[in-house]
This record gives structure tokens, sequence and C-alpha cells, in this order.
């Protein structure tokens, strides 16, 4: 099914599939989202933006808060399937570590805007919002504890909470290094946080050779 725009926008005439004419809303809507915080965002804008008419953005989202959640959605998974992706990756160990962080440097260098709404949104206090975040971190966490459980020998409290660790500090230091315009070189950076996790994962817990 393809739609036309509407109104006197960017992409006037243009006929696209929906599944694309989705894509395009909710690339305008992040646009719009990272510029003004949500409260400050408006549907009209977000149209303009788009290049469409109002009717058609509300033909794929009936409301403001349902467009923001499907936004939030797609990125917590991104985020989601990154981290996976870092531990399935390898066998080893330091590089899994490497690797995980690796993947909140990347989400951060990539689509900066994208994780300022995932973490620094200033709709934490609404409850869907809250459970997309919160998914977010417990997804890495469940990937990683995974991995440590079965590779270190520990049992799940003690691999869940060093996961949770690994992922704290990846995500804290990545916004940091962001914050800071990336003055150092994003490898150096991803370098100097898994060391420091891995010095601690490592050395104290080597691997456990599976039955």
């Amino acid at each position: 099914m393809s739609e036309t725009v509407q109104s006197n926008g960017v992409g006037r005439g243009a006929r696209l599939p929906r599944t694309a004419r989705r894509a395009q809303l909710l690339a305008a809507a992040q646009d719009v989202f990272a510029a003004n915080g949500y409260h400050a965002a408006g549907m009209d804008e977000i149209a303009e933006r788009a290049g469409v008419s109002k009717p058609v953005l509300y033909q794929h989202f009936p409301g403001k808060l349902e467009l923001y959640m499907a936004l939030l959605e797609k990125h917590v998974d991104e985020l989601t399937r990154r981290v996976s992706e870092a531990m399935e990756s390898t066998t080893d160990n330091k590089v899994r570590v490497h690797n995980a962080v690796a993947a909140y440097f990347d989400f951060v260098d990539g689509e900066s805007q994208a994780f300022r709404l995932v973490f620094e949104s200033d709709l934490r206090g609404e409850p869907l919002v809250q459970d997309a975040v919160e998914r977010a971190t417990n997804a890495s966490v469940d990937a990683i504890t995974a991995t440590i459980t079965a590779d270190a020998g520990l049992d799940e409290s003690r691999a869940r909470l060093l996961a949770v660790g690994l992922v704290g500090v990846s995500q804290v230091a990545a916004r940091a290094w962001l914050a800071d315009n990336r003055t150092l070189p994003k490898e150096e950076a991803i370098g100097l946080i898994s060391n420091l996790a891995w010095r601690g994962i490592g050395g104290g817990f080597p691997l456990h050779p599976h039955d």
C-alpha cells in the first residue's frame, strides 16, 4: 500500500510504501524530539519535517506518545541487539568485554540522538518510557549474565551483579565521552574502559571449563 503526501513539505507528491513512510516519520520525529524534547515537540512540526499532512501522520500514529514510544522501542531493540551480538560474536571473554563496551560507544557515536532519547528523556516519569528503558538495560544485563554464568562458573546472582556493573560503566562512560565532545578517539576510550572492566572480571573470575 502506497501513500501520497498532501502537504507542501519536502516529500510532496511522493508515493511511499507504508513501511517506508513509517520510517520517514520516525526519522522526522527523532529530529524534533531530540531538538525540543518530548513536551515542546508538536505533531504539526513533525509532520512538516517529514513533508506530510497531519492526517497522514495520524494514520500511522494516533498521538504523540504513541509516536515517541515507537521511536523509543526501535532504539531499545537496536541497543539490545548490539549487546547480544557482542556476547555471541566470540568465545574469548576478553574480546566479549571489549565488544560489550564498544556496543555502547558505537550506539552513542552513530546515534547520539537515539542514545539521548533512551537514557536522557524528559519523559522518564512516564511508566511506558520507564518500562522501555528498563527493558534495554535488563536485556543487556541478561545477555552478559548468561555468558558470565556459563564461562566463569558463577551462580546467577553473582554473575548478574557483575553484568550490571559492566553495563553501568559502559553506559556512563559512553555518555561522558559524548558529553566531552569525543575528545578521545573512540577506540582509545573503548580500550580504557574495557581494560578496566576486564582486569576485574578476567582477573578475578577466570574462564571456567564447561562440563
